[in-house]
């Protein structure tokens, strides 16, 4: 299939707007990649590099870096929304102000607004009007950046209220390295993204405390099914959670050292404290945030979410890290497969 080449704007220059980035330019799309930092730009455009966030890694010319958020939307009709959860309100902002025509929205970050419990869709929509916003789309997936860099094969899927666009952007991504599905579930989709995040923070503490493999794979599992409690309660797929979105990101998020999350969690879990882990990071860990807004959630939707409440006790009311575990592990007793029903009987009702 010949596919039609267009000029796309990726607002975000960190490690996954950039790695997003090549691969449209892999597709020989012109890519217009948008940052706040002039120095990060300028070696961008001279080098061909982003040291910070993809050391090591050269980028196509076909990529130009942007400081000028007007000059990067000129013309555009799609832009890539690459930028943690927490400056989504601002960035908004500022596209009301400079777009000039509608615009197909892509949003790729993986998180829920504490205190408004918005999803990212809900939160473009509420800071957007009909005159610039044509449609948003949800692209979400287990997917670490220095592997899409590397061109390691990747499998992501493309969600949206209107699945033409959906299609549209599955066509702006595919290749032979990075292959793109498409779920209209875009609820599930958005969901199961966001809270991976948190299964992945508590995997990285089990690790941390040198709890092995049975706990992991436990916390995973166990984690698997709170995400289908909660999502399937706020109108989700239950199926979406045994996809790419759900079991496929908790996966490489729970397992991997490229996940932030997991790194995140595993220092907690060898004993530094919270602040001094998020100082030390270097980049955004949306497992902190989405913890507290999942726990609201929880408490709103009446959704049992145990691993979830043992975070949030660890991350915001300094609880033990030990005493979280072994609650957990002295809950009520109850039967695997009659919580599998009750999920099933939601859907249903």
């Amino acid at each position: 299939m010949v596919k039609v080449k267009e000029s796309i704007a990726v607002i975000g220059a960190g490690s996954w707007g950039t790695a997003l980035a090549m691969v449209l330019a892999d597709n020989q799309h012109e890519v217009r990649l948008w940052g706040h930092n002039q120095k990060q730009i300028d070696e961008i455009n001279q080098f061909h590099i982003n040291e910070k966030y993809l050391p090591g890694i050269q980028l196509s010319e076909a990529i130009k870096g942007y400081f000028s958020l007007e000059e990067a939307l000129e013309g555009i009709e799609t832009i890539i929304l690459a930028v943690p959860t927490k400056a989504y309100r601002e960035v908004l902002g500022n596209i009301a102000v400079l777009a000039k025509q509608p615009l197909t929205v892509v949003h790729v970050s993986k998180g829920i607004e504490p205190d408004t419990l918005l999803r990212i869709s809900e939160m473009i929509e509420e800071n957007a009007s009909p005159t610039w916003l044509k449609d948003v789309v949800v692209l979400s997936g287990p997917s670490h950046a220095e592997e899409v860099s590397l061109r390691h094969p990747t499998t992501v899927t493309v969600s949206s209220k209107n699945m033409k666009a959906a299609e549209k952007v599955q066509d702006l991504f595919m290749n032979h390295h990075f292959r793109v599905y498409t779920n209209p579930d875009l609820i599930g989709v958005e969901i199961g993204g966001a809270l991976k995040n948190i299964i992945a923070l508590a995997a990285g503490i089990t690790d941390g405390l040198g709890y092995g493999d049975n706990a992991k794979a436990a916390l995973i599992t166990r984690g698997l099914a709170e995400i289908s409690r909660l999502g399937t309660a706020m109108g989700a797929n239950p199926l979406t959670f045994s996809g790419l979105t759900g079991i496929g990101d908790l996966i490489v998020t729970c397992t991997s050292v490229h996940s932030r999350n997991w790194r995140a969690g595993n220092m907690l879990g060898k004993g530094q404290n919270l602040q001094d882990v998020l100082d030390n990071m270097g980049m955004v860990v949306e497992g902190v945030r989405t913890t507290k807004a999942a726990y609201q959630l929880a408490k709103k939707y009446e959704v049992n979410m145990p691993i979830t409440e043992a975070l949030y006790g660890v991350l915001f009311n300094g609880q033990d890290l030990k005493g979280a575990v072994d609650q957990l592990m002295t809950r009520m007793k109850t039967s695997e497969m009659e919580e599998l029903f009750n999920i099933l009987d939601s859907r249903q009702q």
